[in-house]
């Protein structure tokens, strides 16, 4: 059982009686807002006013509550000082200054799914106020080929995600906005740990790869940093160094054709001259691919860009 307790005193002005009906589905103004929701149960409490007080209220499906003297009235998408003052500004037609608790008591779980590079993929249901980093330890937490991003989508019915690059889809009917998971888990900023709201979809991509092949130390596939590029340096780095034998000064990048159509492109790469700092060391991007060549194979036997490009696909992926 979770327990919210919150002591609100409301005070009769005109202008919130004028307000006979709530705000259906407010925006949100602090990511740590928690939102009522269909199957939600409250305890309410009004001092003076028994047929009100220390009884247990279900939202129904659509998100309404009945009450005594008050009718149908909605709560959900509402916080609880918010539904408080909704309620408080209704009863202020029968008491003066009421004064209202609303004790969040239990619910029936509310369905996120939590889906891509998680030991646990699928569909949750979270009970009570949850944020992100609760919600992906649900799902048995990250996998180690886990991007550097978190996506989340969520129904503009709950409001616009309290995150700085949200933006709404084309039918207006939700917002996504990403986060950097490093930034998550070492809480560089605490306020991307949002509470989650029902039917949101958290997805955590599998990370871009570069690929090292050739006459290097450890050949592999190497994921990219939380910046989307991995330098020269870098990517021979991970591969552990170059080979006796290899041909650094006669390196290529391939860079596969945008969509997978057409030729790849080579990028003639001086891996010598990087390293001596008389060439720049330039930038690798997602599915780029590092051939070092040997020092005596004869230029009309090596490999073709589309050959190296095979040679990628059973390497074995390592974390840096």
């Amino acid at each position: 059982m979770i327990v919210i307790s919150l002591m609100l005193r409301l005070a009769y002005t005109p202008g919130i009686v004028a307000q006979t009906q709530p705000k259906l589905i407010p925006r949100p103004s602090a990511a740590s807002e928690y939102f009522l929701a269909p199957g939600d149960q409250i305890l309410l409490h009004v001092v003076d006013m028994e047929e009100l007080s220390d009884k247990a209220i279900r939202l129904d499906p659509n998100g309404f509550i009945d009450l005594p003297l008050i009718g149908r009235m909605q709560a959900s998408g509402l916080t609880l000082e918010q539904f408080k003052e909704h309620l408080g500004a209704k009863l202020s037609k029968y008491i003066n200054d009421p004064q209202i608790s609303a004790n969040f008591v239990e619910d029936q779980g509310r369905p996120v799914s939590i889906i891509g590079e998680v030991n646990t993929p699928g569909v949750r249901q979270l009970h009570g106020p949850q944020r992100l980093i609760e919600a992906i330890s649900m799902a048995g937490g990250i996998r180690p080929d886990a991007g550097p991003k978190i996506i989340i989508t969520r129904q503009l019915k709950w409001g616009s995600l309290p995150l700085p690059d949200a933006r709404t889809d084309a039918t207006h009917a939700y917002t996504t906005a990403s986060i950097s998971l490093d930034d998550l888990m070492n809480s560089t900023d605490p306020e991307n740990n949002i509470f989650i709201q029902p039917n949101d979809v958290i997805s955590i991509p599998k990370a871009q790869i570069v690929y090292v092949v050739g006459n290097v130390k450890k050949a592999g596939g190497f994921q990219l940093s939380s910046r989307g590029t991995v330098s020269i340096l870098q990517a021979v780095a991970l591969a552990e160094g170059l080979s006796p034998d290899a041909a650094g000064s006669r390196a290529r990048i391939i860079r596969p054709a945008p969509g997978g159509d057409g030729k790849p492109k080579e990028i003639p790469i001086n891996v010598a001259k990087v390293f001596d700092g008389t060439e720049p060391d330039v930038p690798m991007y997602a599915n780029d691919v590092l051939f070092i060549p040997n020092s005596v194979a004869k230029s009309s036997m090596r490999r073709s860009a589309e050959a190296v490009l095979q040679v990628t696909t059973g390497i074995l992926i390592y974390r840096h």
